[in-house]
């Protein structure tokens, strides 16, 4: 096959699938190993781009998706006549930042952090689809353990967790110190 025919085919497996595809099936659909099957999947990416074309692909731990490009969201709002994506909450946002750098972690582990009840925000969290259960922890009543979901890297436009921005220890240190005052 021709690298456009590649290319088409990649594109018709992301549009069609709607959702993240594994660079792995992608691979095994194209008959190509992972690097050149990724490298093709850049070439098409970069087009897109370069191009200020209304779709783009990104890439979502290890696999791949056809998402809208975000000069269009005005525009397919308007059609749709939606409301805006409601925002995060302080303590949602709180709670997220416990779950994506601590994960795995229990809603114990989150309370101890925040000081305060989680069952509620984690619960909003897993309903936006922002976080999931991941399994179980092996302490005593096997608490579930909670984790980040593409959806969240997708919102936030990391492409894995490894990309979270360094925590400030002294900005950890203050808030600690001031917790500490405030009780």
């Amino acid at each position: 096959m021709k690298l456009n025919e590649l290319e088409a085919v990649i594109e018709a497996i992301l549009f069609v699938s709607g959702e993240a595809v594994s660079l792995a099936v992608i691979a095994d659909a194209i008959s190509m190993d992972k690097a050149t099957t990724k490298a093709i999947i850049k070439t098409l990416a970069d087009k897109y781009r370069d191009e200020k074309r209304g779709i783009h692909i990104v890439e979502l731990d290890g696999a791949y998706q056809m998402c809208t490009a975000a000069h269009c969201f005005d525009y397919i709002r308007s059609i749709y006549k939606s409301t805006k994506r409601q925002g995060l909450t302080q303590s949602l946002l709180e709670t997220l930042a416990i779950i994506a750098y601590k994960q795995p972690v229990t809603k114990g582990q989150i309370e101890e952090v925040r000081g305060v009840n989680a069952d509620h925000a984690v619960n909003k969290l897993v309903e936006r689809g922002l976080a999931c259960e991941v399994g179980r922890d092996d302490s005593p009543g096997r608490p579930i353990l909670f984790g980040t979901t593409k959806e969240f890297l997708r919102y936030f436009g990391f492409t894995s967790t490894k990309e979270l921005p360094q925590l400030d220890e002294n900005i950890v240190l203050n808030s600690l110190e001031l917790a500490e005052i405030e009780e």
